[in-house]
């Protein structure tokens, strides 16, 4: 249980903690013991290659975190001043800040009111002649419409990095995410389906650019001088340690993907009454959403609406957070474009507790509150 669960009490259910068991004690232990505790170490190789096959993808790369990741893919396709990437309005501030860190400017677009994802069939209209890339967002779990995105890539001669942030093994039409695009990137934050406590992931099938980007991982070094360094880098390894704690949550990846859809299929059973009063998560057709958090919307106004419902989660020991602010609403991108998908979906939308060793019971538990609160 998470620190913040122990502070208030025992009964606290969390919006999300890391399922830690056995199996990564004994790798974390084995790596102790080897004394390779930095980022040299058998567990870095072997998790970039079970990753890689996991991704469906040629390599897999460790960085620091995920938002290193989209900074090494973005500057691995030399992204820099006078560029302009295309993004969603409604992502995290991190897609948006790893943009800004090359000095090239995030161009936001609206998202689909029924994915939550960015809009296809808005992108076109933001495309000029200093636009080099896209980044789709697979937000909470959900994959983007990737078909028209890669078709517009290739329209326009751009690179398309998948921000797969919330969305390890999610499916769009049979391919896994992250495998689509240009370049995939992950995050292995704390409270993610594969956590390394920090940690972030890219993937790709380009021998050239993988190459490229393991030098700028590592401070620019090169390959055949020790300590010499052709290439402006970064310090963006990770440790062995992070990576025996990744390579044990990978091996039960896939029992963790099969509680996040049960625990969505349970929410779905006992807050579909609730419609359209509520909408629930996003699950297309042609789409394995992973559910990283389950949310849904509350389009009620005045005193049942998505904050004060919040507040009536929290008396009863149930944490629960707020969907993003848009992008164009924080500080340092604000605009005054309107983009009112985005923008209702972040007055309305609420993300709910989604732990994969959330019991069945506090699931029905915390469906009730909702229900009472909203009748």
């Amino acid at each position: 249980m998470t620190h913040l669960a122990k502070t208030i009490n025992s009964n606290f259910i969390p919006i999300a903690e890391p399922w830690i068991g056995k199996e990564e004690e004994v790798l974390v232990l084995d790596a102790l013991r080897s004394g390779w505790i930095s980022s040299i170490g058998r567990y870095v190789g072997e998790f970039e290659d079970e990753f890689a096959r996991f991704a469906s993808a040629k390599h897999a790369i460790t960085v620091s975190n995920g938002t290193a990741a989209l900074h090494l893919a973005l500057v691995a396709l030399e992204i820099g001043p006078g560029d302009e990437i295309i993004i969603p309005d409604l992502t995290y501030i991190a897609t948006a800040n790893a943009v800004a860190y090359t000095g090239a400017t995030p161009v936001l677009v609206d998202v689909d009111k029924d994915t939550w994802t960015i809009d296809p069939n808005k992108i076109e209209a933001k495309i000029n002649r200093r636009t080099k890339a896209i980044i789709p967002v697979h937000l909470y779990g959900h994959p983007a419409d990737m078909d028209p995105i890669m078709a517009i890539s290739r329209k326009h001669n751009l690179f398309v990095i998948e921000d797969a942030a919330e969305a390890h093994g999610a499916i769009y039409k049979n391919q896994v995410v992250g495998s689509i695009g240009t370049i995939g990137c992950f995050s292995f934050f704390g409270n993610k389906i594969i956590t390394t406590g920090e940690g972030g992931m890219l993937t790709l099938n380009n021998n050239t650019l993988a190459e490229k980007i393991r030098i700028l991982k590592n401070q620019g070094v090169s390959k055949t001088k020790k300590y010499f360094h052709p290439e402006i880098g970064f310090n963006y390894r990770m440790t062995n340690i992070q990576a025996a704690i990744g390579l044990a949550q990978l091996r039960k990846v896939q029992k963790v993907i099969d509680r996040k859809i049960a625990i969505a299929k349970l929410y779905q059973k006992f807050l579909s009454p609730l419609v359209p009063q509520v909408t629930l998560h996003p699950q297309a057709e042609w789409a394995r959403c992973v559910f990283w958090l389950y949310s849904i919307l509350i389009h009620n106004k005045g005193i049942k609406n998505r904050d004060h419902l919040m507040e009536a989660l929290k008396e009863s020991n149930i944490d629960s957070r707020p969907f993003f602010y848009p992008i164009h609403h924080q500080p340092k991108y604000k605009s005054k474009d309107r983009l009112p998908v985005s923008e209702n979906l972040s007055t309305s939308g609420i993300n709910l507790p989604s732990s994969p060793n959330l019991t069945d019971e506090k699931i029905e538990y915390i469906c009730k509150k909702i229900i009472t609160f909203l009748d």
